[in-house]
């Protein structure tokens, strides 16, 4: 079969000759549909990502995706070690494999998953965002970060939704969707503004897409504009590090304000919260889309262009999908 192979950490995909897999453990033979290419994705097969030690090489990318199982079904599933999705064919465990409803094309459902049931565990589990919250979304202009403003109100019921970006146009349809508030990063103050808005009413929680730079402006201002005789509880979740992947934080910033910091990946999520998203969570969010109370941007590509794909850089706010 035809596959995005991979044969040394950091590699470029190549759209080559791979084995086809074979039934084992319970697993099926399933035809793919759509793989989403993600920053896990990536991630997973550059060798620095803290779970690339599960994964041996030469292997097949692709996280998850959709795939038509030899009944006509298609499902949602998350790719078995040394079956990526990005190939014609893959195995799929049936019992942990999700049926997608008839209203959702085939890429759509692939590029849902990942962001989705993401901003789901960072909402629910890491900022256990509840009616009438207050929430700063950093990096909301991503597609994870765009799913998760949508989310904060149709789903949780947050009262109010502040979103910090670069992009002035994906900053203004946001507004479309759920944001209440939007920052320009690259044309006001930063720090500035988060001080300002969260000494007129706290924020309840900040879900941070960034990291860097920016989240130490923004962990600072919090801290500094943080009331001294009051003490109100600010839930951050670290999601994404697209600004950077360390910063500097003073000890002070922690001891004298109410936040508390979390993390939402692989390895910090209990298998029950998985199960949840997987189970509560992904059906809500394809229904969503259905009915057009969750959108997002897909852009279908070829499998035969992974490489091209892998490389280039994806449009703002839209998902590349790679078909075979």
């Amino acid at each position: 079969m035809k596959a995005a192979v991979v044969n040394a950490w950091g590699d470029t995909p190549t759209y080559s000759d791979y084995p086809d897999p074979e039934p084992q453990g319970g697993a099926v033979v399933a035809d793919v549909e759509a793989s989403s290419l993600t920053n896990l994705t990536r991630g997973l097969v550059s060798g620095k990502h803290y779970a690339s030690k599960q994964i041996q090489l030469p292997t097949v990318p692709g996280f998850d995706g959709v795939a038509r199982l030899e009944d006509g079904r298609r499902v949602y599933a998350v790719a078995l070690p040394g079956h990526g999705m990005m190939a014609q064919r893959t195995l799929v465990a049936e019992d942990g494999a999700f049926e997608i409803p008839a209203g959702v094309d085939s890429v759509t459902a692939a590029a849902i998953p990942n962001p989705g049931m993401s901003a789901w565990m960072a909402l629910e589990y890491g900022a256990a965002v509840k009616p009438g919250d207050h929430v700063l979304v950093l990096g909301a202009t991503g597609v994870t970060g765009a799913t998760a403003v949508q989310l904060t109100k149709t789903m949780f019921g947050a009262e109010r939704v502040v979103v910090a970006g670069r992009d002035t146009t994906r900053l203004d349809w946001l507004r479309t969707v759920g944001a209440d508030d939007a920052i320009a990063m690259r044309s006001e103050d930063l720090a500035g503004r988060v001080a300002e808005l969260h000494a007129e009413r706290p924020f309840d929680a900040v879900l941070d897409y960034l990291w860097g730079e920016p989240a130490q402006q923004t962990l600072q201002a919090l801290a500094d504009s943080h009331p001294a005789s009051t003490h109100h509880a600010t839930r951050w979740v670290q999601i994404g590090s697209m600004a950077g992947m360390t910063l500097t934080l003073p000890a002070g910033v922690l001891r004298s304000s109410g936040i508390t910091l979390s993390g939402i990946g692989i390895g910090s999520v209990p298998p029950d919260v998985m199960a949840r998203a997987r189970n509560e969570g992904l059906p809500k969010l394809l229904d969503m889309v259905a009915d057009g109370r969750l959108q997002l941007s897909t852009q279908a590509r070829p499998l035969a262009d992974v490489a091209d794909a892998w490389t280039s850089a994806e449009p703002s706010g839209t998902r590349v999908v790679l078909v075979p």
